[in-house]
Protein backbone atom coordinates (compact mmCIF):
# COMPACT_ATOMS: atom_id res chain seq x y z
CA UNK A 1 0.00 0.00 0.00
CA UNK A 2 1.82 3.23 -0.80
CA UNK A 3 0.69 6.30 1.02
CA UNK A 4 0.83 9.90 0.06
CA UNK A 5 2.99 12.38 1.95
CA UNK A 6 1.05 15.37 4.04
CA UNK A 7 1.09 18.45 1.38
CA UNK A 8 1.74 16.36 -1.72
CA UNK A 9 -1.06 17.79 -4.54
CA UNK A 10 -2.49 14.02 -6.16
CA UNK A 11 -4.13 14.47 -9.30
CA UNK A 12 -7.82 13.96 -9.07
CA UNK A 13 -7.91 11.68 -12.13
CA UNK A 14 -5.07 9.39 -10.15
CA UNK A 15 -7.19 9.52 -6.73
CA UNK A 16 -9.93 8.47 -8.35
CA UNK A 17 -8.09 5.26 -10.26
CA UNK A 18 -6.72 4.29 -6.77
CA UNK A 19 -10.37 4.70 -5.31
CA UNK A 20 -11.66 2.55 -7.90
CA UNK A 21 -8.52 0.13 -6.88
CA UNK A 22 -9.93 0.22 -3.70
CA UNK A 23 -13.39 -0.76 -4.36
CA UNK A 24 -12.55 -3.57 -6.47
CA UNK A 25 -10.72 -5.29 -4.00
CA UNK A 26 -14.03 -5.26 -2.07
CA UNK A 27 -13.20 -3.87 1.71
CA UNK A 28 -14.43 -0.88 0.89
CA UNK A 29 -17.00 -0.61 3.48
CA UNK A 30 -14.76 -1.39 6.06
CA UNK A 31 -11.94 0.74 4.99
CA UNK A 32 -14.64 3.82 4.98
CA UNK A 33 -15.43 2.64 8.56
CA UNK A 34 -11.69 2.56 9.61
CA UNK A 35 -11.40 6.24 8.02
CA UNK A 36 -14.59 7.38 9.82
CA UNK A 37 -13.10 5.75 13.16
CA UNK A 38 -10.07 8.04 12.82
CA UNK A 39 -12.53 11.27 12.05
CA UNK A 40 -10.85 11.51 8.60
CA UNK A 41 -7.60 11.90 9.60
CA UNK A 42 -5.02 12.96 6.77
CA UNK A 43 -1.84 10.80 8.19
CA UNK A 44 -3.14 7.97 9.98
CA UNK A 45 -0.91 5.53 11.66
CA UNK A 46 -1.31 1.35 10.61
CA UNK A 47 -0.96 -1.03 12.88
CA UNK A 48 -1.14 -4.91 12.70
CA UNK A 49 -1.29 -7.35 15.43
CA UNK A 50 -4.44 -9.21 17.25
CA UNK A 51 -6.11 -9.31 20.45
CA UNK A 52 -7.57 -11.91 22.06
CA UNK A 53 -10.30 -12.54 25.12
CA UNK A 54 -9.43 -15.81 27.09
CA UNK A 55 -11.72 -17.00 29.62
CA UNK A 56 -8.88 -18.42 31.94
CA UNK A 57 -9.91 -20.92 34.18
CA UNK A 58 -10.43 -23.61 31.34
CA UNK A 59 -8.23 -21.57 28.28
CA UNK A 60 -11.62 -21.53 25.98
CA UNK A 61 -10.84 -18.28 23.68
CA UNK A 62 -14.15 -16.47 23.67
CA UNK A 63 -12.94 -13.87 21.14
CA UNK A 64 -10.12 -12.92 18.64
CA UNK A 65 -9.72 -9.95 16.55
CA UNK A 66 -6.74 -9.67 14.12
CA UNK A 67 -5.83 -7.41 11.49
CA UNK A 68 -5.67 -10.07 9.24
CA UNK A 69 -9.03 -9.73 8.21
CA UNK A 70 -8.64 -5.74 8.08
CA UNK A 71 -8.19 -3.64 4.40
CA UNK A 72 -4.59 -4.30 3.84
CA UNK A 73 -4.36 -6.40 6.65
CA UNK A 74 -3.72 -3.22 9.19
CA UNK A 75 -6.12 -0.92 11.03
CA UNK A 76 -5.31 2.45 10.73
CA UNK A 77 -5.93 5.00 14.01
CA UNK A 78 -5.45 8.96 13.99
CA UNK A 79 -2.17 10.35 14.19
CA UNK A 80 -3.38 12.75 16.82
CA UNK A 81 -0.99 16.11 15.08
CA UNK A 82 -2.12 19.22 16.42
CA UNK A 83 -1.28 21.55 13.57
CA UNK A 84 -3.70 21.85 11.12
CA UNK A 85 -1.24 22.03 8.39
CA UNK A 86 -0.67 18.62 9.05
CA UNK A 87 -3.97 16.99 9.74
CA UNK A 88 -6.73 19.26 9.98
CA UNK A 89 -9.19 16.58 11.29
CA UNK A 90 -6.78 15.88 14.46
CA UNK A 91 -6.22 19.32 14.94
CA UNK A 92 -9.93 20.59 14.89
CA UNK A 93 -10.02 17.96 18.25
CA UNK A 94 -6.80 19.31 20.27
CA UNK A 95 -8.54 22.75 19.19
CA UNK A 96 -12.27 21.46 20.80
CA UNK A 97 -10.13 20.32 23.91
CA UNK A 98 -8.25 22.93 24.23
CA UNK A 99 -11.42 25.10 24.34
CA UNK A 100 -13.14 22.99 27.50
CA UNK A 101 -9.78 23.61 28.67
CA UNK A 102 -9.86 27.19 28.51
CA UNK A 103 -13.62 27.50 28.83
CA UNK A 104 -13.68 25.26 32.01
CA UNK A 105 -11.03 27.35 33.37
CA UNK A 106 -13.53 30.49 32.88
CA UNK A 107 -16.99 29.64 33.24
CA UNK A 108 -16.30 26.36 35.50
CA UNK A 109 -17.96 22.73 34.59
CA UNK A 110 -18.41 20.15 37.30
CA UNK A 111 -17.60 17.12 34.93
CA UNK A 112 -14.10 18.71 34.65
CA UNK A 113 -13.55 19.53 38.24
CA UNK A 114 -13.80 23.31 38.37
CA UNK A 115 -16.81 24.77 40.20
CA UNK A 116 -18.89 27.37 38.58
CA UNK A 117 -17.56 29.75 41.43
CA UNK A 118 -14.60 30.02 39.42
CA UNK A 119 -16.66 32.84 37.68
CA UNK A 120 -16.44 35.01 40.87
CA UNK A 121 -12.83 34.76 40.69
CA UNK A 122 -10.41 38.05 38.79
CA UNK A 123 -9.76 37.13 35.68
CA UNK A 124 -8.18 38.84 32.59
CA UNK A 125 -6.98 38.57 29.20
CA UNK A 126 -3.37 39.82 28.58
CA UNK A 127 -1.00 39.65 25.32
CA UNK A 128 2.41 40.10 25.95
CA UNK A 129 4.58 40.91 22.72
CA UNK A 130 8.05 40.90 21.31
CA UNK A 131 9.63 44.03 20.91
CA UNK A 132 10.85 46.15 17.48
CA UNK A 133 13.54 44.87 15.50
CA UNK A 134 13.18 47.04 13.22
CA UNK A 135 10.51 49.01 11.81
CA UNK A 136 7.78 46.48 9.14
CA UNK A 137 4.95 47.18 6.45
CA UNK A 138 1.83 47.07 8.51
CA UNK A 139 -1.65 48.43 8.01
CA UNK A 140 -2.29 50.95 10.79
CA UNK A 141 -5.77 51.56 11.87
CA UNK A 142 -5.19 55.09 10.59
CA UNK A 143 -3.05 56.20 6.95
CA UNK A 144 -0.98 54.91 5.33
CA UNK A 145 2.24 52.37 5.80
CA UNK A 146 5.45 54.01 6.83
CA UNK A 147 6.33 53.27 3.32
CA UNK A 148 3.46 55.51 2.15
CA UNK A 149 1.42 52.83 0.99
CA UNK A 150 -2.05 51.39 2.07
CA UNK A 151 -1.42 47.85 2.09
CA UNK A 152 -4.17 45.91 0.92
CA UNK A 153 -5.18 42.93 3.65
CA UNK A 154 -3.07 40.02 3.08
CA UNK A 155 -0.16 41.51 0.80
CA UNK A 156 2.94 39.40 0.95
CA UNK A 157 4.67 42.63 1.84
CA UNK A 158 2.94 42.57 5.56
CA UNK A 159 5.09 41.86 7.83
CA UNK A 160 8.17 42.34 5.87
CA UNK A 161 11.15 44.85 6.75
CA UNK A 162 11.46 48.17 5.38
CA UNK A 163 14.97 48.15 5.55
CA UNK A 164 16.29 44.24 5.14
CA UNK A 165 19.71 45.07 5.94
CA UNK A 166 19.10 47.30 8.87
CA UNK A 167 16.46 44.64 10.40
CA UNK A 168 17.67 42.81 13.71
CA UNK A 169 17.65 39.67 12.61
CA UNK A 170 19.76 37.60 15.26
CA UNK A 171 17.81 39.84 17.96
CA UNK A 172 14.33 38.97 16.40
CA UNK A 173 15.55 34.54 16.16
CA UNK A 174 17.03 34.48 19.60
CA UNK A 175 13.92 36.54 21.07
CA UNK A 176 12.12 33.65 19.86
CA UNK A 177 14.13 30.77 21.26
CA UNK A 178 14.20 32.68 24.77
CA UNK A 179 10.62 33.29 24.58
CA UNK A 180 9.57 30.20 27.01
CA UNK A 181 11.92 31.69 29.46
CA UNK A 182 10.98 35.00 29.21
CA UNK A 183 7.36 33.23 29.89
CA UNK A 184 8.63 31.43 32.98
CA UNK A 185 10.04 34.66 35.08
CA UNK A 186 7.21 36.55 34.33
CA UNK A 187 4.89 34.18 35.90
CA UNK A 188 7.36 34.67 38.65
CA UNK A 189 7.79 37.97 38.81
CA UNK A 190 3.89 38.08 38.57
CA UNK A 191 3.17 36.58 42.02
CA UNK A 192 6.25 38.79 43.24
CA UNK A 193 4.04 41.53 42.21
CA UNK A 194 0.61 40.68 43.63
CA UNK A 195 1.90 39.82 46.53
CA UNK A 196 3.64 43.06 47.10
CA UNK A 197 0.24 44.72 45.90
CA UNK A 198 -1.60 43.10 48.67
CA UNK A 199 1.49 44.04 51.51
CA UNK A 200 2.15 40.14 51.94
CA UNK A 201 5.39 38.66 52.14
CA UNK A 202 5.20 35.91 49.04
CA UNK A 203 5.28 32.66 51.76
CA UNK A 204 2.08 34.39 52.98
CA UNK A 205 0.90 34.92 49.53
CA UNK A 206 1.13 31.36 48.62
CA UNK A 207 -1.03 30.48 51.75
CA UNK A 208 -3.45 33.38 50.98
CA UNK A 209 -3.60 32.97 47.20
CA UNK A 210 -2.49 31.80 43.85
CA UNK A 211 -2.14 32.68 40.47
CA UNK A 212 -3.48 30.55 37.80
CA UNK A 213 -2.97 30.80 33.68
CA UNK A 214 -3.51 29.01 30.96
CA UNK A 215 -1.75 30.73 27.87
CA UNK A 216 -1.47 30.08 23.96
CA UNK A 217 1.55 31.48 21.37
CA UNK A 218 0.96 33.24 17.96
CA UNK A 219 3.06 34.23 15.34
CA UNK A 220 2.63 37.78 14.41
CA UNK A 221 3.27 37.90 10.55
CA UNK A 222 6.60 39.82 11.77
CA UNK A 223 7.38 36.14 12.29
CA UNK A 224 7.66 37.59 16.07
CA UNK A 225 6.31 34.92 19.04
CA UNK A 226 4.04 36.34 21.25
CA UNK A 227 1.77 34.98 23.66
CA UNK A 228 -2.06 35.22 24.73
CA UNK A 229 -2.93 34.31 28.34
CA UNK A 230 -6.01 33.88 30.28
CA UNK A 231 -4.95 34.96 33.95
CA UNK A 232 -6.85 34.24 37.09
CA UNK A 233 -6.30 35.12 40.92
CA UNK A 234 -7.45 32.14 43.12
CA UNK A 235 -7.54 31.46 46.86
CA UNK A 236 -5.06 29.11 48.25
CA UNK A 237 -6.18 25.80 46.56
CA UNK A 238 -6.36 26.85 43.45
CA UNK A 239 -10.40 27.20 41.52
CA UNK A 240 -12.05 25.44 44.40
CA UNK A 241 -11.44 28.59 47.07
CA UNK A 242 -12.62 31.66 46.62
CA UNK A 243 -9.59 34.84 46.33
CA UNK A 244 -9.07 36.79 49.65
CA UNK A 245 -10.97 40.14 49.34
CA UNK A 246 -7.98 41.99 47.86
CA UNK A 247 -8.07 40.22 45.23
CA UNK A 248 -9.90 42.39 42.37
CA UNK A 249 -9.04 42.90 38.87
CA UNK A 250 -7.66 45.98 38.38
CA UNK A 251 -4.81 44.63 40.85
CA UNK A 252 -4.09 41.79 38.97
CA UNK A 253 -4.36 44.19 35.90
CA UNK A 254 -1.52 46.48 37.51
CA UNK A 255 0.85 43.71 38.46
CA UNK A 256 0.55 42.27 34.95
CA UNK A 257 1.88 45.33 33.55
CA UNK A 258 4.34 45.93 36.77
CA UNK A 259 5.57 42.15 36.05
CA UNK A 260 6.21 42.72 32.53
CA UNK A 261 8.39 45.88 32.65
CA UNK A 262 10.40 44.02 34.56
CA UNK A 263 11.13 40.87 33.38
CA UNK A 264 14.59 40.09 31.85
CA UNK A 265 16.36 37.32 29.94
CA UNK A 266 20.26 37.71 29.96
CA UNK A 267 22.10 36.37 26.68
CA UNK A 268 25.51 36.47 26.86
CA UNK A 269 27.54 37.94 24.17
CA UNK A 270 28.74 35.25 21.31
CA UNK A 271 31.06 36.08 18.01
CA UNK A 272 30.41 39.59 16.73
CA UNK A 273 26.92 39.70 19.05
CA UNK A 274 27.14 41.86 22.21
CA UNK A 275 25.42 40.86 25.46
CA UNK A 276 22.28 41.92 25.76
CA UNK A 277 18.76 41.84 27.14
CA UNK A 278 15.65 39.88 26.36
CA UNK A 279 12.81 42.01 26.72
CA UNK A 280 8.81 42.09 26.43
CA UNK A 281 7.71 44.68 23.84
CA UNK A 282 6.22 48.09 24.48
CA UNK A 283 2.22 46.70 23.61
CA UNK A 284 1.42 45.12 26.50
CA UNK A 285 -2.99 44.26 26.36
CA UNK A 286 -4.45 43.46 29.17
CA UNK A 287 -8.35 43.07 29.32
CA UNK A 288 -11.21 42.02 31.98
CA UNK A 289 -13.23 38.70 31.30
CA UNK A 290 -16.60 39.19 32.23
CA UNK A 291 -19.05 36.46 33.18
CA UNK A 292 -22.58 36.14 31.60
CA UNK A 293 -21.67 38.40 28.54
CA UNK A 294 -20.22 40.95 30.95
CA UNK A 295 -16.77 42.76 30.76
CA UNK A 296 -14.93 43.69 28.36
CA UNK A 297 -14.24 40.64 26.41
CA UNK A 298 -16.48 36.96 27.17
CA UNK A 299 -15.45 33.66 28.14
CA UNK A 300 -16.99 32.08 24.89
CA UNK A 301 -14.80 34.53 22.75
CA UNK A 302 -11.61 34.16 24.66
CA UNK A 303 -11.83 30.03 24.70
CA UNK A 304 -12.58 30.68 21.12
CA UNK A 305 -9.70 32.74 20.28
CA UNK A 306 -6.96 30.63 22.15
CA UNK A 307 -8.78 27.31 20.98
CA UNK A 308 -8.08 29.00 17.20
CA UNK A 309 -4.55 29.56 17.69
CA UNK A 310 -3.38 26.32 19.59
CA UNK A 311 -3.44 24.68 16.30
CA UNK A 312 -1.01 26.64 14.31
CA UNK A 313 2.57 26.85 14.62
CA UNK A 314 4.35 29.45 12.01
CA UNK A 315 2.10 28.83 9.32
CA UNK A 316 1.83 32.91 9.45
CA UNK A 317 4.96 33.77 8.05
CA UNK A 318 5.03 30.79 4.87
CA UNK A 319 7.60 28.41 6.72
CA UNK A 320 7.82 24.90 6.42
CA UNK A 321 5.91 22.83 8.87
CA UNK A 322 8.55 20.34 10.01
CA UNK A 323 12.42 20.17 10.96
CA UNK A 324 15.05 21.34 8.62
CA UNK A 325 17.42 18.71 8.93
CA UNK A 326 20.70 20.25 6.78
CA UNK A 327 20.70 24.09 5.33
CA UNK A 328 21.02 23.15 2.12
CA UNK A 329 17.11 21.82 2.29
CA UNK A 330 16.16 25.44 2.08
CA UNK A 331 16.96 25.20 -1.63
CA UNK A 332 14.45 22.86 -2.18
CA UNK A 333 11.66 24.77 -0.52
CA UNK A 334 9.84 28.35 -1.69
CA UNK A 335 10.17 30.75 1.23
CA UNK A 336 9.15 34.17 1.06
CA UNK A 337 12.92 36.25 1.45
CA UNK A 338 12.19 37.64 5.51
CA UNK A 339 11.13 33.92 6.76
CA UNK A 340 14.53 32.43 4.56
CA UNK A 341 16.68 35.18 6.20
CA UNK A 342 15.28 34.47 9.83
CA UNK A 343 15.43 30.57 9.38
CA UNK A 344 19.13 30.96 8.13
CA UNK A 345 20.02 33.16 10.72
CA UNK A 346 19.35 30.35 13.26
CA UNK A 347 21.48 28.45 11.06
CA UNK A 348 24.32 31.30 11.25
CA UNK A 349 23.86 31.35 15.45
CA UNK A 350 23.59 27.71 16.33
CA UNK A 351 27.40 27.63 16.82
CA UNK A 352 27.54 30.32 18.82
CA UNK A 353 24.76 29.22 21.05
CA UNK A 354 24.83 25.74 21.29
CA UNK A 355 22.60 24.91 23.90
CA UNK A 356 19.62 26.46 22.34
CA UNK A 357 19.42 24.05 19.33
CA UNK A 358 18.35 26.93 17.14
CA UNK A 359 18.83 25.05 13.73
CA UNK A 360 17.19 22.59 15.18
CA UNK A 361 14.38 24.96 15.68
CA UNK A 362 15.06 27.20 12.76
CA UNK A 363 11.81 25.96 11.11
CA UNK A 364 10.12 27.47 14.09
CA UNK A 365 11.83 30.42 13.74
CA UNK A 366 14.00 29.45 16.86
CA UNK A 367 10.62 28.89 19.24
CA UNK A 368 10.89 26.09 21.17
CA UNK A 369 8.58 26.22 23.77
CA UNK A 370 5.25 24.70 24.15
CA UNK A 371 2.28 26.43 21.85
CA UNK A 372 -0.14 25.82 24.30
CA UNK A 373 0.19 25.49 28.10
CA UNK A 374 -1.11 26.32 31.93
CA UNK A 375 -0.65 26.37 35.41
CA UNK A 376 -1.91 23.18 37.39
CA UNK A 377 -4.18 24.91 39.10
CA UNK A 378 -6.17 26.35 36.02
CA UNK A 379 -7.97 23.65 34.93
CA UNK A 380 -8.46 20.06 33.94
CA UNK A 381 -5.85 18.51 31.19
CA UNK A 382 -5.85 17.59 27.77
CA UNK A 383 -5.29 14.13 29.14
CA UNK A 384 -7.83 13.81 31.41
CA UNK A 385 -9.99 15.15 28.27
CA UNK A 386 -8.40 12.09 26.09
CA UNK A 387 -8.98 9.64 28.39
CA UNK A 388 -13.06 10.64 28.82
CA UNK A 389 -13.15 9.71 25.40
CA UNK A 390 -11.11 6.36 25.45
CA UNK A 391 -12.77 5.37 28.24
CA UNK A 392 -16.33 6.33 26.06
CA UNK A 393 -14.61 4.14 22.96
CA UNK A 394 -13.86 0.99 25.49
CA UNK A 395 -16.74 0.99 26.57
CA UNK A 396 -18.69 1.20 23.26
CA UNK A 397 -16.22 -1.79 21.98
CA UNK A 398 -17.18 -3.78 25.56
CA UNK A 399 -21.04 -3.10 25.05
CA UNK A 400 -20.33 -4.96 21.43
CA UNK A 401 -18.60 -7.61 22.49
CA UNK A 402 -21.01 -8.55 25.40
CA UNK A 403 -24.05 -8.28 23.02
CA UNK A 404 -21.75 -10.69 20.84
CA UNK A 405 -20.62 -13.05 23.23
CA UNK A 406 -24.22 -13.67 25.06
CA UNK A 407 -26.13 -14.13 21.25
CA UNK A 408 -23.32 -17.10 21.39
CA UNK A 409 -23.69 -18.29 24.26
CA UNK A 410 -21.05 -17.07 26.32
CA UNK A 411 -21.29 -15.91 29.76
CA UNK A 412 -22.26 -12.22 30.69
CA UNK A 413 -18.79 -10.26 31.02
CA UNK A 414 -20.92 -8.24 33.57
CA UNK A 415 -20.84 -10.85 36.11
CA UNK A 416 -17.10 -12.17 35.60
CA UNK A 417 -13.98 -10.30 37.46
CA UNK A 418 -10.88 -9.57 35.66
CA UNK A 419 -9.34 -12.48 37.24
CA UNK A 420 -11.63 -14.48 35.05
CA UNK A 421 -10.81 -13.07 31.77
CA UNK A 422 -7.44 -12.93 30.27
CA UNK A 423 -6.54 -10.20 27.07
CA UNK A 424 -3.66 -10.84 25.10
CA UNK A 425 -3.11 -8.38 22.57
CA UNK A 426 0.18 -7.67 20.35
CA UNK A 427 0.77 -4.61 18.02
CA UNK A 428 3.51 -3.48 16.22
CA UNK A 429 3.75 -0.49 13.68
CA UNK A 430 3.20 -1.12 9.59
CA UNK A 431 3.31 2.30 8.20
CA UNK A 432 1.71 6.26 8.04
CA UNK A 433 -0.37 7.79 5.68
CA UNK A 434 -3.15 7.46 2.85
CA UNK A 435 -3.09 6.50 -0.47
CA UNK A 436 -4.52 8.66 -2.87
CA UNK A 437 -8.12 6.85 -3.21
CA UNK A 438 -8.05 7.05 0.45
CA UNK A 439 -6.85 10.97 1.15
CA UNK A 440 -9.66 11.16 -1.08
CA UNK A 441 -12.30 9.31 1.61
CA UNK A 442 -10.78 10.96 4.30
CA UNK A 443 -11.19 14.39 3.18
CA UNK A 444 -14.77 13.50 2.41
CA UNK A 445 -15.25 12.17 6.01
CA UNK A 446 -13.42 14.75 7.46
CA UNK A 447 -15.99 17.78 5.91
CA UNK A 448 -18.76 16.03 6.57
CA UNK A 449 -18.15 15.23 10.56
CA UNK A 450 -17.03 19.07 10.54
CA UNK A 451 -20.39 20.20 8.89
CA UNK A 452 -22.01 18.12 11.74
CA UNK A 453 -20.39 19.36 14.26
CA UNK A 454 -20.85 23.24 13.13
CA UNK A 455 -24.54 22.41 12.67
CA UNK A 456 -24.66 20.81 16.54
CA UNK A 457 -22.64 23.69 17.80
CA UNK A 458 -24.87 26.17 15.74
CA UNK A 459 -28.48 24.46 16.80
CA UNK A 460 -27.66 24.14 20.57
CA UNK A 461 -25.88 27.85 20.81
CA UNK A 462 -29.53 28.64 19.56
CA UNK A 463 -31.24 26.61 22.28
CA UNK A 464 -29.29 27.56 25.17
CA UNK A 465 -29.65 31.17 23.75
CA UNK A 466 -33.41 30.76 23.96
CA UNK A 467 -33.36 29.68 27.12
CA UNK A 468 -31.35 32.45 28.12
CA UNK A 469 -28.14 30.55 29.04
CA UNK A 470 -24.88 32.83 28.09
CA UNK A 471 -22.40 29.79 27.24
Amino acid sequence: MTSTAIGTRVPEHLALLDLARLAARGDLPRLEDQIRRTGGCANPIHLKGFRTLTHAPTGAVWHRYSTDHEPGHRLKVACGNRRASRCPACARTYSADTYHLIRAGLAGDDTKGVPVTVRSHPRVFATLTAPSFGPVHNRPDHGPCRCGLAHPAGSPVLGTPLDPNAYEYAHAVLWNNHAPDLWRRFTIYLRREVARRAGLTLRDFRETARVSFGKVAEYQRRGAVHFHAVIRLDGPEGADTAPPSWATVPLLDDAIRAAARRVGVPVAAAGELSARVLRWGKQLDVRPIGAFGSGEISEQAVASYVAKYATKSAETTETVDRRILERHELQRHDLPEHTRRLIETCWDLDPLYPDRLLAHWSHMLGFRGHFSSKSPSYSTTLGALRQVRADFRAEQSRTDLRERLLAAGFPDLDDLDDAETLVVAHWSFAGAGNSPGESMLAAAVARELNERRTNDRQELLAQLAAEGVDR
